[in-house]
């Protein structure tokens, strides 16, 4: 038995030590899945995502809230394209899907985003707040977060295949395989979900400000979202950081990247196709 487990453990092991990446903010990543296989499995993702919300008519129904949200994030990718060149050829995407109770964002490998009318309503952003919005997920997409996910989910996957192998119980193996799956993914992949976070807005408010948006809105975009989200969950069991940990660190980051706002200087607007 003790064979068995340390064959896939071995294998976790060896993959781990193959998969160590460093991402734009010199932070060690877990990447077991590369870039590109992300940005193939993320373009899939996308039109399957889309796909039922554009049946029922959800999808960028309001032209005028679809070119302001276009306007804004082109500025955005514009800056990452110049600080990120790699990412000319990536087909960027960004839809405005209409579900009024969900406050969020977000942006894939490869730069597939999308927007919620929840948040748009809600929070009510101005265009610097909403700059803050799109250039954080942006920021994701940069700093290869989905390949991170992707990979933590593998790794779990791995070790987990050692546990039901051993186990010579039908049910154990059930358990192992769904039950322990789930603590597996939670127990490893919320440390470094808070730490993408964290990464994601330290990009995303210098994104911003180089696109001519006022860095101070990421501060005020944040008192907003936490008074739409009644606060916020506790840091600990969330993704994100606690509203009032991220306030601080924003309000700290703002004077630091506010001479790129303040400069004279034409920003570029990515055109969508």
């Amino acid at each position: 038995m003790k064979q068995w487990i340390l064959i896939p453990a071995l294998a976790l092991a060896l993959a781990l030590l193959s998969g160590c990446a460093t991402s734009p903010t010199g932070r060690s990543q877990l990447l077991l899945v590369s870039p590109e296989q992300a940005i193939s499995a993320s373009a899939e993702a996308y039109v399957e995502t889309l796909k039922p919300l554009e049946k029922e008519g959800k999808v960028d129904s309001d032209p005028k809230t679809l070119g302001r949200v276009q306007l804004i994030t082109g500025k955005i990718i514009s800056q990452a394209i110049q600080a990120y060149p790699e990412t000319k050829d990536w087909k960027w995407s960004v839809k405005v899907i209409d579900e009024p109770e969900n406050i969020n964002a977000w942006c894939m490998a490869g730069g597939k985003m999308a927007i919620y009318t929840g948040l748009l309503n809600e929070v009510d952003p101005t265009d610097d707040e909403l700059a803050q919005v799109m250039a954080h997920e942006v920021a994701h997409a940069l700093s290869n977060h989905t390949a991170e996910k992707m990979s933590v989910a593998l790794a779990s996957q791995i070790g987990l295949i050692g546990v039901a192998i051993a186990a010579d119980d039908s049910k154990y193996r059930q358990l192992a395989m769904t039950g322990a799956a789930l603590a597996a993914t939670y127990a490893i992949q919320m440390p470094n979900s808070r730490t993408a976070e964290t990464e994601a807005d330290r990009i995303g408010i210098e994104l911003a400000a180089k696109a001519g948006y006022n860095p101070d809105a990421a501060v005020s975009l944040w008192h907003k979202m936490q008074k739409a989200s009644g606060g916020g969950p506790p840091e600990f069991l969330s993704t994100h950081p606690a509203p009032s940990n991220r306030i601080k660190a924003l309000g700290e980051l703002a004077p630091q990247v506010r001479p790129y706002y303040q400069e004279n200087t034409p920003r570029p607007i990515y055109r969508f196709k």
